[in-house]
């Protein structure tokens, strides 16, 4: 089966899909609504039997503001597909966990929350797994300042002994700004020439 019959019999069998622009794979926008009947009937159906990713974006500015997508592959056919899905709340997003038809979701799922802060329903352990239980933020948000937020230690025990507090870590060539001087805005970031850490003064080129 060719490619373009593989992706007529996707949108025949589900046909409240929309394909999306891709470069490298099938790609569909899927209503959140239909999440686990879409990914239900990719796996059973159509043999994408392996969940390679899950991760979400920010659209910043834009509503609906965050998306979820998954990647998946089928081993019998080797084609790739993506499915993406909108959020529809932008203050505090939402989306059906699928880790109960694909396992591997478990720890991709928990990660979308850590970074994102996106809510998934029904999954069977919903915590944080990089950042600590009562971190504030959500490192892959938009808004989240990429030099990053001086923030406490969580251990109060540590911080009695060390005296030391975690303090943001700016990227070399920081701090990144936008065309329009904040974090924010719709275009990507640019470094300014502050890259030199060292305690001399950066000697002139």
């Amino acid at each position: 089966m060719s490619s373009v019959e593989f992706q007529s019999q996707i949108l025949d069998l589900l046909d409240y899909l929309d394909k999306r622009p891709s470069n490298d794979c099938f790609a569909f926008n899927c209503p959140i609504e239909k999440l686990i009947d879409c990914m239900s009937a990719l796996r059973d159906q159509l043999d994408f039997d392996l969940l390679v990713d899950a991760t979400a974006i920010d659209w910043d500015q834009e509503s609906p503001r965050y998306s979820v997508v998954y990647h998946l592959y089928s081993t019998s056919n080797r084609e790739y597909i993506r499915i993406v899905s909108n959020c529809s709340n932008d203050t505090h997003p939402q989306a059906p966990s699928v880790s109960e038809l694909y396992p591997a979701a478990d720890w991709h799922e928990r990660e979308t929350f850590d970074l994102f802060g996106i809510h998934y329903t029904n999954h069977p352990n919903l915590k944080r797994i990089l950042m600590w239980d009562e971190y504030p933020y959500h490192p892959l948000r938009k808004d989240f300042p990429l030099a990053g937020i001086p923030t406490d230690l969580p251990a109060p025990d540590v911080v009695e002994v060390t005296g030391a507090s975690v303090k943001s870590a700016p990227l070399m060539g920081g701090p990144f700004v936008s065309s329009h001087g904040n974090h924010t805005s719709g275009s990507e970031p640019k470094g300014k020439d502050q890259s030199w850490t060292e305690s001399d003064v950066k000697p002139a080129t």
